[in-house]
């Protein structure tokens, strides 16, 4: 009997080429072509801005992170050789560049604790979107995640890495990778059920 492909199982075949893609933009960057460099970036821009956002919690540094990973990835694509997905090694620089910042800013003195950039954010959000309330949601039950299984979870189930690829980039066994998506899934799952009981309790 023959069946179509199920969805889950296209949409993993088309991140699988995509990435191939990806990667064969980075090596042929490597060579000098700009064209694809300019593929590359554009290619994971969106990725990296996401996950250095979860990563490290100020909507401020987003766009300095971001910039700062793409700068360090260009300078080193010479020693790229595509032995893993260039996603994967763009995302190890993503999270290097932000323990990078952690680093400094700790060092650094700080003038305020003022959280008054917090309110101006979320004022600029054009909160009259569709899915924009679920979007918040979502983003208020991964932030009480613990950090790494937050990471876990972001990595695979939001940017869609293979399990053997967000362990490269938070450099840990894959065996732990999936036990924090498995953690990170269970604790989303009660808090979700906790948030209708009381929305039914509430009503």
């Amino acid at each position: 009997m023959i069946t179509s492909d199920l969805p889950a199982s296209r949409a993993k075949s088309d991140t699988a080429a995509l990435d191939e893609s990806i990667t064969a933009w980075a090596l042929a960057a490597r060579g000098g072509d700009a064209d694809a460099v300019e593929q590359f970036v554009g290619a994971l821009h969106r990725d990296v801005q996401r996950y250095v956002a979860h990563l490290c919690g100020d909507p401020q540094a987003v766009d300095d992170l971001a910039q700062d990973t793409f700068l360090r990835a260009l300078g080193s694509l010479h020693r790229f050789e595509g032995r893993s997905s260039a996603r994967a090694w763009l995302l190890s620089i993503a999270r290097r560049a932000v323990i990078d910042s952690h680093r400094y800013s700790a060092a650094r003195p700080r003038l305020s604790d003022v959280p008054d950039w917090q309110l101006a954010v979320e004022l600029a959000q054009p909160c009259d979107l569709p899915g924009f309330d679920d979007g918040v949601a979502l983003l208020d039950l991964l932030a009480s995640l613990p950090d790494d299984r937050r990471e876990a979870f972001i990595l695979t189930q939001m940017l869609g890495l293979p399990y053997a690829e967000a362990a490269e980039v938070s450099d840990c066994p894959i065996g732990t990778v999936r036990s924090r998506v498995a953690r990170a899934r269970a604790t989303l799952m009660d808090l979700l059920d906790k948030a209708e009981r009381t929305t039914v309790l509430a009503a």
